[in-house]
């Protein structure tokens, strides 16, 4: 298990020594390349230190990758803040963002495919503004107004995911009780669940709410994000929430591990259609 920035810098240093292998290179035919010592190639594919965006684009170009996505993604990994569009604008909210979550949301901008499962509240990715500002006010104590108002701000600007081109991807499994957990009111939950009804149309997303007759499931020992890339499936990675820190574990075992729990989480779950009638019932039964 590694924090945001570790599990970043182990990710694009083996993905640099994979292109390296591709491009025929020794480490130390590379740094000669570049105008480096041999031990600094090294340190970068390991992990053991970072590397600046101006030192990935030399090393990319030694070894002839032109293709602009996986490029970018890689530059985004090692910290840039160029850009445009969906990505990287974050930035402007730097003052108040934790790192982790900081690199949550890099992570989400660039990944091709999202799955959640979610026991507690609905999926940030599918807030209303009045349900974001009511779960944020509880998750963090003594906000003044301001400050909240950025978080929600960031927590629908993360939502452009879903409308870029192509969108992400989104799996999103939700326990009843999620539906049952009545946030800011019941104004605000009746709308929210009216916006869930809209995602859950959406061809981008998969939504499937795990019904309490479902049991003890592997789902019990809470919520976890995984992002998949299309570039790359290196990159890869679980995220854990916890309340003052984000865990991200980045090994395959780890990935399978999870990949395994969320497909048995959606057999047990109702089907998309089947969650979209229940959820239909709970806004009628409002």
């Amino acid at each position: 298990m590694q924090n945001g920035p570790a599990v970043r810098r182990r990710k694009l240093g083996a993905e640099l020594r994979a292109l390296r292998a591709v491009a025929g290179l020794t480490s130390g035919e590379a740094a000669r390349m570049v105008g480096w010592h041999q031990s600094k190639v090294s340190r970068i594919e390991t992990g053991a230190s970072g590397v600046k965006p101006a030192d990935v684009r030399l090393l990319l170009d030694a070894y002839g990758v032109t293709d602009s996505q996986l490029r970018e993604l890689l530059l985004v990994l090692a910290g840039s803040d160029e850009g445009g569009g969906r990505h990287h604008w974050w930035h402007a909210y730097r003052g108040i963002l934790p790192p982790t979550y900081r690199d949550f949301i890099s992570l989400e901008s660039q990944a091709s495919a999202m799955r959640t499962l979610e026991t507690s509240v609905v999926p940030g990715l599918l807030q209303t503004p009045e349900y974001a500002r009511a779960v944020t006010r509880a998750a963090v104590d003594g906000l003044d107004d301001e400050r909240l108002d950025a978080l929600v701000e960031v927590r629908l600007a993360r939502q452009d995911v879903l409308r870029a081109d192509p969108p992400l991807e989104l799996a999103a499994v939700l326990d009843e009780a999620v539906l049952h957990r009545e946030i800011g009111g019941p104004d605000v939950m009746a709308r929210q669940l009216e916006r869930l009804m809209e995602a859950a149309r959406l061809p981008q997303v998969r939504l499937q709410v795990l019904p309490f007759t479902a049991g003890a499931h592997v789902g019990v020992t809470g919520p976890f994000v995984i992002f998949s890339f299309s570039r790359t499936s290196d990159l890869d990675v679980v995220v854990l929430d916890h309340l003052t820190s984000s865990l991200y574990l980045e090994r395959k075992e780890d990935l399978q591990a999870y990949t395994e729990a969320f497909n048995a989480l959606q057999v047990h779950a109702l089907s998309p259609e089947e969650s979209l009638d229940y959820i239909a019932g709970k806004v009628d039964g409002a």
